[in-house]
């Protein structure tokens, strides 16, 4: 159903339960995912955060100023990049990681024609350090990297099999939506995404996912054009 995607994972999701550090069983498992999605003929491209290692928001008023917090959470964002890479290369699939700044020899500098060719050669793209701007999530980085790649859709791999009318996590009478619009998610201010990524999106026509990754085999079932998650679009 998809020729090309980008994958948003969230940095917590690396830590495992505890959503802290990076969790060998978390790599390996999203490695085997990823790597069954290439072999079956997918390209991706993949966006991390960096909450298990630090969140540049959470540290403003403990010391931190916004633009040097936002800073240590986009090195983050390479960390986690770094290992999901080897992880996925462990599973006999290619990958490299492309900064937002230039970091060599770290990483690969993001320029959108080398990660694409990556992908067009059967590789994953690992794009981190968010824009390389701090005051932007790695949500938006991920919303801006799926339109410069020309991706079918972002999908955002999270704890919960879509987006619901509140956390379900937290609230048991909370009401999962299949589907809904930009518009309507940005009007209820539904938290899977910031309003930001909501509206680069919106604006570029680009189809978000909301799903479970942590379910086996989910990854694979979306892109055959299953029905997994929700799906929010114009």
């Amino acid at each position: 159903m998809y020729r090309r995607v980008l994958l948003k994972l969230s940095g917590e999701s690396l830590g495992g339960p505890s959503g802290k550090g990076i969790s060998e069983d978390m790599l390996s498992a999203y490695a085997k995912e990823i790597a069954s999605a290439v072999k079956a003929g997918l390209q991706v491209s993949i966006v991390i955060g960096g909450g298990n290692i630090f969140r540049g928001l959470s540290g403003v008023g403990k010391g931190f100023d916004r633009v040097n917090g936002d800073k240590m959470g986009m090195l983050a964002t390479v960390i986690n990049s770094l290992g999901l890479a080897m992880a996925i290369r462990s599973e006999g699939v290619a990958a490299e990681v492309f900064t937002a700044t230039p970091m060599m020899p770290v990483a690969r500098y993001y320029m959108r024609d080398d990660a694409v060719a990556f992908m067009e050669g059967g590789g994953v793209s690992l794009i981190a350090g968010g824009t390389g701007n701090p005051f932007f999530t790695t949500d938006s980085g991920a919303a801006l990297r799926a339109l410069e790649i020309g991706a079918d859709a972002l999908l955002k791999g999270t704890r919960v099999d879509g987006v619901y009318t509140a956390d379900p996590e937290k609230d048991p009478s909370a009401v999962k939506y299949d589907e809904l619009t930009f518009d309507m998610a940005m009007e209820k201010h539904l938290k899977v995404m910031d309003q930001t990524a909501f509206a680069l999106c919106r604006e570029g026509n680009m189809p978000i996912i909301v799903f479970d990754m942590n379910a086996g085999g989910n990854l694979l079932r979306l892109i055959k054009g299953e029905k997994v998650g929700t799906l929010v679009h114009v």
